[in-house]
């Protein structure tokens, strides 16, 4: 047995794990809770990324943020309570932030990194691999909106000051009552979240779970918890050497790249107010949708094309196009899928391509440049399902 010390209100509590992970002891502390015990899902052989946690006791108030320390060899994982400071190797660890979750968020939040699905490409195998953050968080939703007929954009207060993230990556979605894990790409720039601890997702309705909890039952005010994921980001540093920057989009692929422009953005918007800074280069965005309505952020996309003549451009592609084009967008249409020929336009040894669609997308635009030279340092890409 191991023994994991607890301090709260100045008493020492004590959790004994056992080794297997068949249940944690019941608190001995009778202003704790009622059930006063944990449930711990789990077999003697699992490491802590395969364990499913649910917390059973219905009258603690828990911080909304969860470390988790991957390196321990053996299973051994807990879930502590506010005041901790740290704990044992191998063990969850817990800091007081300004925003809390309930009980009823908290049950049946799982925090494990690894989440079984009936659906082959579920999230969380997807990118069991890819690199986290350990840090989940409490998030609120704080706003909501339509972005095209099957699209629904999310804005999420996340209070903890820990949290951050960069241009193009995802988050990790839980949701309470909901046991399967989601992974959405965050369409924001880090700098809205410096500025008020806002991110926004953008999720396109399908049968999966948690997209259809966005869909259906997501409210203003309904906590959920976040943590962020993902290789595919761009961060350049100050001392960096300027890059150009190719944004290849399609359907909901937008998502990380809209984050990586709006980063963009901010940049060019910080080297002209500074004159310092990273100094970047041209960007050009090519977005492919069925149709114009399915097109998402037409109007955030033009206004930083408007705000940066001489250094964002954009080609938006629509296949199946019905209805008429307006005027303001048809100058940036094209009818028809983005043919290779435009981006070997755009290759140099100064230029990043960021790819981010459907696999047989992803695939066909990365081996094209592949075989156009391009460095695989230089071909970054990110496929949705």
């Amino acid at each position: 047995m191991k023994s994991l010390s607890v301090s709260k209100a100045q008493e020492q509590i004590t959790y004994e794990l056992c080794e297997n992970f068949n249940a944690w002891k019941s608190c001995p502390c009778s202003n704790c809770c009622t059930s006063k015990s944990l449930s711990v899902i789990a077999g003697p052989k699992y490491s802590v990324n395969q364990l499913t946690i649910y917390l059973m006791t219905p009258k603690i108030s828990w911080t909304s943020k969860f470390s988790v320390c991957p390196e321990s060899a053996m299973a051994c994982a807990a879930v502590m309570i506010p005041g901790l400071l740290r704990c044992s190797v191998g063990a969850i660890r817990i800091e007081a932030a300004s925003l809390r979750l309930t009980l009823s968020t908290l049950r049946h939040l799982t925090l494990t990194s690894i989440m079984k699905s009936k659906r082959k490409t579920d999230h969380m195998e997807r990118t069991a691999s890819v690199l986290r953050r350990e840090i989940v968080s409490a998030a609120k939703v704080c706003g909501a909106a339509s972005e095209s007929p099957s699209v629904k954009s999310l804005r999420l207060l996340v209070a903890d000051q820990d949290f951050s993230f960069k241009a193009g990556q995802w988050v990790d979605f839980f949701i309470p009552g909901v046991s399967v894990v989601g992974g959405f790409s965050i369409c924001s720039s880090p700098r809205l979240l410096e500025q008020e601890r806002v991110i926004e997702l953008a999720v396109k309705y399908t049968n999966h779970p948690p997209a259809l909890w966005v869909h259906n039952t997501c409210t203003l005010d309904c906590e959920v918890a976040v943590r962020v994921g993902g290789e595919f980001f761009f961060d350049p540093q100050p001392a960096d050497a300027s890059r150009n920057l190719v944004l290849i989009a399609g359907g909901v692929g937008i998502n990380p790249l809209l984050s990586i422009l709006r980063h963009a953005a901010d940049l060019l918007r910080e080297q002209a107010n500074k004159r310092n800074g990273y100094e970047i280069g041209t960007i050009k965005l090519f977005y492919s949708a069925k149709n114009t309505s399915e097109l998402l952020f037409k109007k955030n996309i033009l206004d930083l094309v408007n705000e940066f003549p001489e250094k964002i451009a954009c080609s938006l592609h629509v296949t199946k196009q019905t209805t008429q084009i307006n005027a303001e967008l048809k100058p940036y249409i094209t009818e028809g899928r983005i043919t290779e020929k435009e981006i070997r336009d755009h290759i140099s040894k100064e230029t990043l391509f960021y790819i981010c669609g459907p696999p047989p997308m992803t695939d066909f635009f990365s081996k094209q440049l592949e075989n156009n030279h391009v460095p695989k340092e230089h071909i970054c890409f990110e496929k949705w399902w």
